[in-house]
């Protein structure tokens, strides 16, 4: 059976081992252009020994991130900048992927150490837009109910940041369908009430998701990895569920996804969710076997035993390791030694294993 260090390919890439830097934030970028932070943080973990690399959630347009803070790839300058940062992750052996994503109604908002409130536009922060106007919170702006020309503009930066990742050396590219952000709000009975043909009905909320997915997978090679992570459930009574999370990974492996990077919440505040070691496998295991897709199983996964369990089992394809990965960067290669492993470390550390 396939365990955590073994190897899993994706149309022509393949991961060295089964362990995923999930996307985090750091927001530490300015005008959108990643930095020596980013290339630090980044280029620890690919040292560190992990098959797969997310960078962060990218804005495709400058009022797409989340915070004033957050990196993008809208322009040549952003491009410029992420092509050193993938490169060193590259020539250490890790896949590097990045995140797309627009953050519509959770848009310019606080960096999370600097408080929990929108960032005006005379403050210098920038408009928010969502599929209704509908806020997430008490505490950030009301958005402005997308038109079908924002929509159509949106779609377009999906792609023109696709074509920019590419450009950049990324080898992976994820749509961001996941905790409350543009994406997963019009999925999301709970922040989408439209009446017109991208509101309502299932097809009707999925269908941004899925013609992005579509327009992306023509701008890049069929050689790469189209990933979506979704929320696969909102926690809320009348919101997104796991079946119709299924019904949708269906329907996006049959538009070329390769892996669905199961995920959960983000669309309410203050829901109440049973958090714990391992709470949002169940997903990605159900998204598995019942959509028939690969997955990737994210949140609370710390131990390696726990990881390794999750790939023999054949509970997920991938298990994607956030916090613990900001605390101990070399994880994978700790992980290693206890599950009688070979150390996947660069040469100039050889000596330590």
């Amino acid at each position: 059976m396939p365990h955590l260090f073994s190897p899993f390919t994706l149309r022509s890439v393949t991961l060295h081992n089964r362990i995923g830097v999930s996307p985090m934030c750091q927001y530490s970028a300015i005008n959108g252009v990643p930095n020596e932070w980013h290339s630090v943080h980044l280029g620890s973990r690919a040292v560190g020994g992990a098959g797969l690399i997310i960078a962060e959630a990218t804005g495709v347009e400058a009022q797409g991130r989340i915070t004033l803070g957050c990196t993008g790839l809208w322009n040549d300058s952003q491009t410029e900048a992420w092509q050193r940062i993938v490169a060193f992750g590259r020539a250490q052996g890790a896949v590097m992927g990045v995140q797309l994503g627009h953050a519509g109604r959770k848009a310019s908002t606080l960096k999370p150490w600097e408080g929990n409130a929108s960032v005006s536009p005379e403050q210098g922060g920038y408009e928010s837009i969502g599929p209704s106007a509908l806020a997430f919170s008490p505490n950030l702006a009301t958005p402005r109910a997308m038109t079908l020309a924002d929509i159509q503009r949106v779609q377009n930066a999906f792609c023109q940041a696709a074509v920019r990742a590419m450009g950049a050396g990324f080898q992976v590219i994820e749509l961001h369908a996941a905790h409350g952000y543009l994406l997963h709000s019009f999925l999301s009975p709970l922040s989408n009430q439209r009446a017109d043909a991208y509101g309502g009905s299932f097809d009707n909320r999925t269908r941004l998701l899925r013609e992005i997915v579509q327009q992306v997978r023509h701008v890049i090679p069929d050689a790469m990895p189209l990933l979506v992570r979704l929320s696969c459930s909102d926690w809320v009574e009348d919101g997104w569920t796991l079946d119709e999370s299924i019904v949708l990974a269906r329907l996006l492996q049959a538009e070329g996804v390769d892996l669905i990077d199961c995920s959960s919440g983000g669309t309410a505040p203050n829901v109440k969710i049973p958090v714990g070691p391992g709470y949002q496998v169940p997903f990605a295991a159900a998204i598995r076997r019942e959509a028939g897709i690969a997955t990737a199983a994210v949140g609370l996964i710390t131990e390696p035993m726990q990881a390794n369990d999750i790939i023999s089992n054949g509970t997920a394809d991938l298990a994607f390791l956030a916090r613990e990965l900001l605390r101990d960067p070399y994880w994978p290669h700790h992980a290693a030694k206890t599950l009688g492993q070979p150390v996947f470390a660069p040469v100039q550390y050889g000596r330590a294993f």
